[in-house]
């Protein structure tokens, strides 16, 4: 639904980038942002279109660092059609994709094509993320340059670490001199050999293989010593345990380019999920050993690691959330632990998983929306600022969420193809209920109501 002025009245209004958390009123026209603040009737445009925001939130449109859209190759997994209506209705206005497609992001051509392919179906902004390597195998650098001027927003080879140390140093030095972050998908292979799950006793009780958490800090350890030596922009994937929380910290004290971000079901859920019983261990789900739609990499890991990921985003040290939106088919899924694939889709429950926190008071609403909106936009870089403000002027991005709503998980409503999400059936609390990309409604929750005033007299 496209609009051409439209006013919400009343809302919370949080704005990060201008430390701005006010009851207000937002007006849009033209795709932009036109006014904040108390906005009188004389100031209305005839026709304007008004939604009562009493007790709704409404903050910059979310960006998210990290999905996989899976197209081209696996659109039976996932489709920038499908995905992009999943951000709307999750809140997010922009997505950077992931180039672990088929034929992967490692050519201007492919960028091209996801370009076209989101200017003709995407409800939302779409950002693609270039390979570092050809073909994402870990041999030879990808033609970055080449990527970089085609409209690449960063480089990674996400689903695999860039394992070479040499080559992940030149992409670095790469990196450097292309202003764009290098994002590895942090796990030393010869530690996390065949593991499926989080070594611990979960993983013990059920007889499957662990992953330690040296797996990625130590290849977290390489990469920050390789940025330092290089002066690259370092973007650290999906971080998970408690070890590699000092490991950032550390970096940034020392003044290096290294940001990090963590993923909701890090911040939400532990390995006691795998048991089945959405962290019951005594209540396992349909009468199975473990259920497989909590397998994803990084694993989910212990409360100990929960907690310090969840401090460490408060305190500024984890930069963003992101989602590792990674959506799967049935078969995919509906095998034995081992078999399973990695990843767990995410856009459409992110928002409802994160306020949790808030409402535990374990995060403030304006870290998380922070951490949503101006984190992934500093990391991005200074031309990306507008997409995280809400200042008169801006892109009209905007996400309309009621923090006190309830609502059950039903895969059968996703608008993502990929149903595999542990939150099946789990009521949380926290909804969108609209989602305007450059001024366009392109999310209109049910209960959402917009009136036409009355002409001026």
């Amino acid at each position: 639904m496209e609009t051409d002025n439209i006013v919400i009245r009343h809302a919370r209004i949080i704005d990060p980038s201008r430390q701005l958390d006010r009851v207000g009123d937002i007006l849009l026209g033209g795709g932009e942002i036109l006014a904040t603040g108390r906005i009188g009737v004389d100031r209305i445009p005839d026709g304007c279109r008004v939604i009562d925001g009493a007790g709704l939130v409404a903050s910059p449109g979310f960006i998210d660092l990290h999905c996989h859209l899976r197209e081209p190759g696996f659109e039976y997994k996932e489709t920038i059609a499908a995905g992009s209506r999943a951000a709307a209705k999750g809140g997010f206005t922009t997505l950077c994709c992931m180039p672990n497609t088929e034929p992967p992001i490692d050519n201007a051509a492919v960028v091209e094509f996801i370009n076209q392919r989101a200017r003709q179906d995407s409800l939302v902004r779409i950002l693609p993320i270039g390979c570092v390597t050809k073909g994402r195998k870990g041999h030879e650098l990808a033609e970055m340059e080449e990527l970089a001027s085609a409209g690449v927003v960063a480089f990674s080879d996400d689903g695999d670490p860039v394992y070479d140390a040499n080559l992940m140093r030149l992409a670095l030095i790469y990196s450097s001199d292309l202003g764009l972050p290098i994002s590895n998908h942090c796990q030393d292979l010869s530690l996390s050999c065949n593991g499926v799950m989080a070594e611990g006793p979960v993983a013990t009780h059920l007889g499957l293989d662990g992953i330690p958490a040296a797996a990625e800090e130590a290849m977290i350890a390489r990469d920050i010593t390789l940025a330092e030596a290089t002066g690259g922009r370092l973007h650290v994937a999906h971080v998970s345990t408690a070890g590699s929380v000092p490991l950032v910290r550390e970096a940034k004290e020392r003044g290096l380019s290294v940001t990090a971000e963590v993923c909701p079901h890090h911040l939400t859920t532990t390995d006691q999920w795998v048991f089945g019983g959405k962290g019951e261990p005594t209540a396992a789900a349909g009468g199975l050993a473990y259920d497989t739609s909590t397998k994803v990499y990084p694993p989910l890991r212990s409360q100990r690691d929960v907690d310090a990921l969840i401090e460490a985003l408060s305190d500024g040290v984890i930069d963003c959330i992101a989602t590792d939106h990674a959506p799967h088919d049935l078969t995919s899924k509906q095998v034995t632990y081992q078999e399973a694939a990695f990843g767990i889709s995410v856009l459409e429950t992110a928002l409802g998983s994160l306020l949790q926190l808030v409402h535990n008071s374990k995060l403030s609403m304006g870290a998380m929306i922070d951490r949503l909106t101006t984190g992934p936009a500093k990391v991005l870089g200074e031309s990306y600022a507008d997409l995280a403000s809400m200042q008169p002027g801006t892109p009209a991005d905007i996400v309309l969420f009621d923090p006190e709503q309830e609502w059950t998980v039903d895969t059968s409503e996703f608008e993502s193809k990929g149903r595999n999400t542990p939150l099946e059936g789990t009521v949380l609390k926290g909804r969108v209920v609209a989602t305007f990309t450059s001024g366009s409604l392109v999310y209109q929750g049910p209960g959402l109501k917009i009136e036409e005033p009355h002409a001026k007299s």
